[in-house]
């Protein structure tokens, strides 16, 4: 049996970059996308040096055709596939504009289900796809209409592609991080903040657990999901939040 192989889109920081990192150590072959050049460099220093890191813009049909066949001369096929490259930038109503609708929803929306598309013939019968959501899709957060229009999308999907693939005993589920300390969480929170830290303690002050999630916290779901542990578990959302979003 050839070894266990994923692709991570969205892996060179924050919680794709520590799922890579748990894959990694649990035997498998890793692939991860960024679009950032900075971001890719540094993924390719921090990450284990046999980890293939790519940089692609998942908005780019062409840059996924370039990623899957990169990654099919690399591994010949896929057990696991991460869809976590999104994008989340609060933009209230009344200062929303066209170009910041149709960049969250080519990145969120688009970029994954294509993704998905185009690497559907590399999954390997039994294999596991998992699609980064966010609680923000289904809990109510000013400022959030677009982004979790954007990711409600794909939730959306995942009962029916769930039947679609069922066939083939490929699974496919969503995990739904809460607020977690992640770079692109960081930039979105100095947007609108002069004092990140402060802003962020105030957040955690409001979470039951009492702080916000890491990427490490994440990527432990995404390991059990991706694992024969879930082998049976398909269609759902399995949401990680330190039990924000429980109470009003």
């Amino acid at each position: 049996m050839s070894a266990r192989a994923a692709l991570i889109t969205g892996g060179t920081s924050g919680i794709g970059k520590a799922a890579a990192q748990a894959l990694h150590s649990r035997g498998y072959r890793v692939a991860v996308t960024g679009q950032r050049p900075e971001s890719v460099a540094r993924a390719r220093e921090e990450l284990p040096e046999d980890v293939l890191v790519l940089q692609a813009d998942i908005r780019s049909l062409a840059d996924t055709d370039q990623v899957v066949s990169e990654v099919r001369n690399r591994f010949g096929s896929l057990t696991t596939l991460f869809l976590n490259a999104g994008v989340s930038r609060p933009v209230p109503l009344d200062v929303c504009d066209e170009a910041a609708y149709d960049e969250t929803f080519a990145v969120n929306t688009k970029g994954q289900y294509f993704t998905l598309v185009k690497a559907l013939p590399l999954l390997t019968d039994g294999a596991s796809v998992i699609i980064t959501v966010g609680i923000g899709a289904t809990r109510s957060l000013p400022g959030n209409s677009i982004a979790a229009g954007s990711h409600g999308a794909m939730l959306a999907m995942i009962p029916t592609l769930a039947l679609e693939l069922a066939p083939r005993r490929i699974r496919i589920n969503a995990v739904s991080p809460g607020f977690t300390d992640t770079p692109m969480t960081r930039t979105a929170i100095g947007a609108s903040s002069p004092d990140v830290p402060a802003t962020m303690a105030e957040m955690a002050e409001r979470i039951p657990f009492g702080r916000l999630a890491t990427p490490e916290d994440i990527a432990g779901t995404v390991a059990f999901l991706a694992s024969d542990e879930a082998a049976y578990v398909t269609g759902q959302e399995i949401v990680v939040s330190g039990g924000a979003g429980l109470s009003s």
